[in-house]
């Protein structure tokens, strides 16, 4: 029998691969391949001739290489490279593949590598009957009464043919007992639906057990059939269904109950005995809301919250429950759980609409923020309140409904505070409140309205003269409490003049840092202090400015010798520092019976400078004789120190020192002649003497007088000795006209050096000094060390008491012979014993010191 249905299944494969040959030609010659093959082939097997269908050579393929594509990871198909035939590569479950599928198709590509070419290939799977029917529950108990009345229907349960068409389930059958029957209903999807049917009542004490066997086939050939076995157990007669205590069950709980408490408790009574008696409690239907939140207790019939409630989500729940015996007769009532409001829902803030930046110059009632605020609890618990945070330029205003709109209550400074945090709260109704708060960021935007600020309201500095060009004087300092550019401060000098020149021309002010620099050297005598504004100026747009004074106040430096004003003197000069020696000079009269403290002269002095530096004492800084003659420290009052001596020296030299109290110090001196005369006369007669004051030698006096004779006999030999050699010249030849430098015809080398001068008049105690400096040469002589000369026969001049200015020679750093006013020259020209004029002006200028050396 085996055999038969093997050789059977052989034809009936051959002839459905002959079908699928046959269509896959007339596909290829519509440049598509098209197979069916039966499911469950084994690896390897044959599917088509596609180098026949495609009329490719195969020589042509191996040559050029071609390869099947299938779709997806699995490779179902492969190509035969040798036989060009397409065969299985994988096994294939139609029922796996193509689950709820009436074809199954499968699409692969072959690809020829050489040509470059691509030809699509579609397989169809087609089902065999390789699965039979099966049943859920091999073994199926059903509990029927006794009293059930005939033609009651059961519903069964339903077989399973994972097969397609005629392969699938296609009829029921049950056999066993004559108390029931088979009726197979058809459902709207076109599945058989088996019921039991009770044909014969029931007798429990015939037969307690009946014993059926369902029986399910599908149309395949062979069909293949599934069973299962069904027991029906016959109960026991309940007469009596279970009844509730109540039609409806209400109940009112909190929303904030606690999960697993007991809501109630429904009770359902049932007269009869044993298991009729006994009653379940179910739901009435099956509600998965409801089974989220609620358990029924089968046994006790307590209903127990598993899920917390929500007002919100859901204020009332009604459901229906079933209380069933062990008969199988129920009853149901309802239940229905209301659900009251607790305030466990704080209010909800949302930011519809905000501004993160606004204006500083904002008008008051400008909108900021656009707030909607709910509370999802109801009645009181759901009323809110909102309010804003203190100290903040903002109020609330209620737009719609729920909607509030924060608005500016007052301008803004931005300089006052540069950004909020806008607390906008809401509290609800409940008790306790529940609250909520949100934080709006508001930046506030810069407007130039603030003017920059100085650090001081007046500015003053001092600043010492004599000060290097550029040095920095202050620096101002002023601040704008505006941001960015509008806080930006720039600075600059206010227009002025002083002296008649602009203040740009003395001071500069730096337009970034605000210092202040001197652009000249100040003098106190001349400027002693300066007023000016300096403007600061911001950024913005129109910019603003304020003003500051700024006073400069030049301080004192000890610069200006001291001036001496008496006695007058023709040319002054200082020097600074305490030894500094300029010449004055002046004759004053004492008379010999003078006491002591008697006033002689009084030095008057004055200093430029101010304060301490134009502060001058006076000291005697040398005297012909020491002890002589004082001088008033703070009064330059030259006065007798004792009573003057006969063998006191008739003139006296007096230097007198005036110094300031700078540091350093800076000085003058004064040069004072005082004259011990009782009289005029005597004054005049001292005066015009040839002598110059005698130094108080005593007994030296008479040994001076005799050396000076000598002296001056030995030079009137000398220049006798010249006069004579400038004869002899003059005879041997006539020179032209001489040099600027001679004298009166004489050649300047008729004169001998200066060494020789120096020489001789040193060997007669002659005091010379010769110098480069104009005023500081000098050249004393004891008296009578020179004779009278005779003037030129040309020239005679009378005796003068001034001084002619020197005067340069033409080419020469030598000065002109001067004229001289000496009684003892008698207008000749004064030289110096050299071979070419020797300035001579540095000489003293008093006739009393000039040398008795005279020379024609």
């Amino acid at each position: 029998m085996c055999a038969a249905r093997e050789g059977r299944w052989g034809r009936r494969r051959r002839a459905l691969l002959l079908c699928c040959v046959l269509v896959a030609a007339w596909e290829a010659a519509w440049g598509q391949l098209r197979y069916s093959v039966p499911e469950e082939l084994p690896k390897g097997s044959f599917v088509g001739d596609v180098a026949k269908d495609l009329a490719l050579e195969m020589a042509a393929l191996r040559a050029r290489g071609a390869r099947v594509v299938s779709q997806g990871r699995t490779q179902y198909f492969a190509l035969n490279a040798n036989s060009g035939h397409l065969v299985m590569a994988e096994r294939i479950d139609r029922e796996q593949m193509c689950r709820m599928l009436e074809k199954c198709v499968l699409r692969c590509e072959l690809i020829v590598e050489g040509e470059m070419k691509v030809y699509a290939i579609e397989v169809e799977i087609t089902d065999i009957n390789d699965n039979l029917p099966i049943f859920e529950e091999v073994l199926v108990q059903e509990e029927i009464s006794e009293t059930t009345v005939v033609g009651t229907r059961f519903p069964l349960a339903e077989a399973h043919d994972p097969d397609m068409g005629s392969n699938s389930l296609q009829s029921y059958a049950l056999s066993g007992d004559e108390h029931f029957s088979l009726s197979v209903q058809a459902g709207a999807d076109g599945e058989k639906r088996p019921e039991l049917v009770l044909t014969k009542a029931l007798d429990r004490e015939e037969a307690a057990f009946h014993e059926l066997l369902l029986t399910a086939s599908d149309g395949g050939e062979p069909a293949r059939t599934g069973t299962a076995r069904i027991r029906v157990v016959v109960l026991d007669a309940n007469d009596n269904a279970p009844a509730f205590s109540q039609a409806v069950y209400t109940v009112r709980v909190p929303e904030d109950v606690p999960v697993g408490s007991t809501l109630l408790s429904v009770t359902a009574t049932d007269p009869d005995d044993g298991t009729n008696g006994d009653v379940q409690y179910s739901f009435k239907k099956r509600m998965d809301f409801f089974a989220d939140f609620f358990q029924l207790q089968p046994e006790t019939g307590e209903i127990e919250l598993v899920k917390n409630l929500d007002f919100e989500e859901g204020d009332t729940y009604e459901f229906l429950v079933q209380a069933r015996d062990g008969g199988g007769l129920s009853d149901t009532a309802k239940v229905s759980i209301s659900v009251t409001d607790v305030n466990d829902n704080a209010p909800e803030i949302s930011v519809r609409s905000a501004l993160s930046e606004i204006s500083e110059d904002a008008a008051p009632g400008t909108v900021v923020a656009l707030v909607h605020v709910q509370d999802r609890d109801s009645g009181g618990n759901g009323e809110v309140r909102c309010s804003l945070g203190e100290g903040v330029p903002f109020r609330l205003e209620r737009a719609l409904d729920d909607y509030y709109s924060v608005v500016t209550a007052r301008e803004l400074d931005r300089e006052q505070a540069s950004e909020y945090n806008v607390t906008v709260r809401a509290a609800d109704g409940g008790s306790p409140a529940l609250r909520s708060s949100a934080v709006l960021a508001l930046r506030v935007l810069d407007v130039n309205d603030n003017a920059p600020v100085f650090a001081e309201a007046r500015y003053s500095a001092r600043l010492p003269e004599n000060n290097a060009e550029g040095a920095l004087v202050l620096t101002v300092r002023a601040s704008d409490a505006d941001w960015g550019q509008n806080a930006r401060v720039r600075y600059r000098l206010r227009e002025g003049r002083l002296r008649g020149a602009p203040l740009s021309s003395y001071v500069s002010v730096q337009a970034e840092t605000g210092a202040l620099y001197a652009l000249r050297s100040f003098d106190y005598e001349e400027v002693r202090e300066l007023e000016l504004w300096v403007r600061a100026e911001d950024g913005g747009a129109p910019p603003l400015s304020s003003n500051v004074s700024v006073r400069l106040l030049i301080a004192d430096e000890n610069d200006n010798a001291p001036q001496v004003l008496y006695p007058p003197a023709p040319g002054s000069g200082a020097g600074a520092g305490a030894g500094a020696v300029s010449g004055w000079a002046g004759v004053e009269l004492a008379p010999r019976s003078a006491e002591p403290g008697a006033l002689v002269a009084k030095v008057v002095a004055v200093d430029a400078d101010a304060g301490q530096n134009a502060w001058l004492s006076y000291e005697l800084a040398k005297a012909t004789e020491p002890g002589l003659f004082r001088v008033g420290l703070h009064s330059g009052e030259v006065r007798t120190a004792r009573s003057p001596m006969a063998r006191d020296a008739a003139r006296h030299s007096l230097v007198v020192l005036v110094k300031d109290r700078g540091r350093p110090a800076l000085s003058a001196t004064a040069t004072l002649t005082v004259v011990l005369a009782e009289s005029v006369a005597e004054l005049l007669s001292e005066l015009g003497s040839a002598a110059a004051p005698a130094e108080p030698a005593g007994s030296l006096t008479r040994w001076l007088v005799l050396a000076v004779a000598a002296v001056s006999c030995l030079f009137l030999a000398f220049l006798l000795l010249l006069l004579a050699l400038r004869l002899r010249r003059w005879r041997r030849s006539r020179l032209p006209p001489p040099p600027s430098g001679t004298l009166r015809g004489v050649p300047a080398s008729h004169f001998v050096g200066i060494d020789g001068v120096r020489a001789f008049l040193r060997s007669y105690s002659h005091d010379v000094s010769l110098t480069a400096d104009s005023r500081k040469s000098q050249l004393r002589c004891a008296p009578g060390s020179c004779c009278d000369t005779l003037p030129p026969p040309d020239e005679p001049a009378p005796l003068r008491g001034e001084h002619a200015a020197p005067q340069r020679a033409a080419g020469t750093d030598a000065l002109t012979p001067i004229q001289t006013g000496h009684e003892c020259f008698q207008g000749g020209n004064i030289y110096i014993l050299t071979g070419q004029p020797v300035p001579v002006s540095h000489l003293p200028h008093h006739k009393e010191f000039l040398p008795k050396i005279c020379l024609v």
